[in-house]
């Protein structure tokens, strides 16, 4: 089962995709792709996300080899989140299909946290608008493997419909 989780900053969506992974019943990898560069805030928000997860979980750092990491852990896999992982690749170059046929080819749940970009402000810079359309055809195709799509808006799951 593939699900992808979407929503805004603080919009809930790795609560939610803890939820799930918490729900699956099996044991759960918890793939963690941000890098932490001295930044305190995001240290702060990094700690927040620590100390929900339950102690049994086991967390990896991916770094660029997400198709790679998925492929080889059993077990539930949540990953959190595409956003800064695709920012950290060189050029924002992801492979779409090396990593959907990744989670394709999982016989365990992968529950995927992603960043809806598309609502936001207009970036004013170029880079700001290549990650922008470039995460947004990263979760297209994910959504077009995941078994569900979920959105997260203010802490309110919708389902969004299959018109496959």
């Amino acid at each position: 089962m593939i699900t992808l989780v979407l929503g805004g900053a603080r919009s809930g969506k790795s609560l939610v995709a803890e939820r799930l992974a918490t729900q699956s019943g099996a044991s759960v990898t918890y793939v963690a792709t941000i890098t932490l560069k001295g930044d305190a805030e995001l240290a702060a928000r990094i700690a927040e996300h620590q100390l929900r997860r339950p102690a049994e979980w086991t967390t990896l750092e991916c770094g660029d080899e997400l198709a790679r990491v998925l492929r080889e852990t059993s077990g539930t896999v949540l990953v959190d989140s595409l956003g800064p992982w695709l920012a950290a690749l060189p050029a924002m170059d992801a492979n779409a299909g090396e990593l959907c046929a990744a989670l394709k080819d999982r016989v365990h749940d992968s529950i995927i946290v992603s960043d809806e970009v598309g609502w936001g402000v207009h970036p004013e810079s170029t880079e700001g608008r290549m990650f922008r359309d470039k995460l947004g055809s990263l979760n297209q195709a994910i959504a077009a493997v995941a078994d569900h799509v979920l959105l997260v808006v203010a802490g309110r799951v919708l389902p969004l419909d299959d018109d496959r």
